[in-house]
């Protein structure tokens, strides 16, 4: 799983062989989620609200680089880097 992104303890990262929406994972320690870069939303897995938050943050700062890194992404190609939330 390519890591795009890490700050405060979450990693960023996207999958090769995904499916649509396109989507981006976030893990905290044990917990992970998927959330949707067209509505940046949660759509599937648990963290905590803070953690939410931040992810969200994050996504709304780098929305089209996301959006790139996922094309990225179906054609098979090396993802780009994303700055952490600072």
């Amino acid at each position: 799983m390519p890591e795009i992104s890490r700050f405060l303890g979450i990693v960023i990262a996207m999958y090769y062989k995904e499916h649509e929406p396109p989507h981006f994972h976030a893990k905290y320690g044990n917990q992970s989620g998927v959330f949707s870069i067209a509505e940046l939303k949660l759509i599937e897995g648990s963290l905590p609200k803070r953690i939410i938050s931040l992810v969200l943050e994050w996504a709304f700062e780098h929305r089209n680089e996301l959006i790139e890194d996922w094309e990225l992404a179906m054609a098979k190609k090396p993802l780009h880097k994303i700055p952490p939330l600072v």
